[in-house]
């Protein structure tokens, strides 16, 4: 269940605003053409993009029969590279949902709703960094007819 806009983290705020502009860069130099699946898409987020931006690449898998719920598993993750640990009382700070902001961001910008989410977090004791893609539906470009 995707949350209220206003009720999400500030990094995941922080990171749409990346998203929404960083996906014009990609379509530029990457030169991916048009997906036709969201396990299409999902690969092009780990195998590309995150090769491209930040030099690993996830691992996918799909969780669900209907094929829209996604899990990218970071092994690595560059966020976190030179945190040693969280803060004291800032257990809940997740720097992560930067990358989550910029996925839901760039994903809206070329039509695809979805709600990404962070799963797991090395950060918090888990033994990997995993960010979860729930493609909600695709969102129908408005078409305009010529008045005559």
């Amino acid at each position: 269940m995707s949350r209220p806009a206003h009720r999400r983290p500030a990094y995941h705020k922080i990171g749409y605003g990346i998203g929404t502009r960083l996906v014009e860069d990609f379509l530029a130099r990457s030169c991916v053409g048009r997906c036709h699946s969201y396990s299409e898409i999902t690969d092009i987020i780990a195998q590309v993009a995150f090769k491209m931006y930040l030099g690993i690449t996830p691992s996918v898998t799909c969780n669900n029969s209907s094929r829209n719920e996604f899990s990218l598993i970071l092994d690595k993750n560059p966020l976190v590279e030179f945190v040693e640990e969280l803060p004291a009382g800032r257990s809940s700070l997740c720097y992560c949902n930067l990358l989550c902001g910029i996925i839901r961001g760039a994903l809206e910008m070329v039509h695809l709703a979805a709600d990404v989410t962070f799963l797991q977090d090395r950060l918090k004791g888990d033994s990997v960094t995993e960010i979860g893609i729930t493609f909600l539906k695709k969102r129908e470009e408005k078409k305009y007819r010529r008045k005559k």
